[in-house]
């Protein structure tokens, strides 16, 4: 069941939302060339560290059996690595692209966000699908202010992604968010008969973590041996936007920005 959040609980998400986002953009100033993943996990543990918050992907337990719990305050996916990747100290090199995702609890509250870096100057077709896939985010804000249902929302992310000669990554949706990182109901990014049948009525106090992940050549993939790290069956690239956006009585409120 959704857990509407009340006009309060929605400005204390802002907080955390906004804290997100200063982290990103410290991780987003060290996505360079010879940098790694490990100094933009530093940075956003700092970010977190200084305002009282407390990471939520740090300690998360894994879903595979007998693997460790989430050992990072971030996840770093490069380049074909898709979702939940762990950073690590290889060097970024020019031409890669980095997904970071990462969240925080604030005064009790969730805050969640992702953004795909290019590392110095990407090919053109790999600039090409971190454009869509922001534009496909952006596109989702603007319908969920006219459309009722969640459907419609998804239909719109999915056309555009085709239209563009890219696929949606099916296997990872979004989210409800509120005091817990994972609340109900999820939140595809494309059309199934599932989504129909449970389909999310946009009304005030609903409040979901909507993040496209969209892949070059496939939408299908695989977890590697670490039990996190997500990537594309053909190893070529994808990339991941995400944003918590509140519905209130004028409409879609991205909570994630500044």
């Amino acid at each position: 069941m959704i857990q509407l959040k009340s006009p309060r609980e929605i400005a204390l998400m802002r907080e955390a939302g906004r804290l997100v986002n200063r982290a990103l953009e410290a991780a987003r100033r060290l996505a360079v060339p010879g940098a790694t993943t490990a100094d933009l996990d530093e940075a956003v543990a700092a970010v977190f560290r200084e305002a009282g918050a407390t990471p939520l992907f740090l300690g998360y337990p894994c879903s595979t059996k007998g693997k460790p719990a989430f050992p990072a305050v971030i996840c770093s996916s490069v380049n074909e690595h898709v979702v939940h990747g762990i950073p690590n100290r290889r060097p970024l090199r020019e031409g890669d692209v980095v997904s970071v995702d990462t969240g925080c609890r604030l005064n009790g509250w969730c805050g969640d966000s992702a953004v795909t870096l290019a590392v110095g100057e990407v090919a053109p077709d790999v600039k090409k699908l971190l454009a869509v896939t922001a534009e496909t985010l952006d596109l989702a804000v603007r319908a969920m202010g006219r459309c009722r249902l969640w459907s419609e929302v998804a239909a719109v992310m999915e056309q555009y992604v085709k239209s563009q000669g890219f696929y949606v990554i099916e296997k990872f949706v979004g989210h409800g968010i509120g005091k817990d990182m994972h609340e109900e109901p999820q939140v595809p990014n494309f059309v199934s008969k599932a989504l129909r049948r449970n389909d999310i009525r946009l009304e005030p106090g609903v409040v979901l973590a909507v993040e496209p992940m969209v892949a070059m050549g496939t939408k299908d993939v695989r977890t590697l041996d670490d039990g996190w790290t997500v990537e594309t069956r053909d190893r070529r690239p994808s990339a991941h936007f995400e944003h918590t956006i509140a519905m209130t009585p004028d409409g879609p409120e991205v909570l994630t920005l500044p």
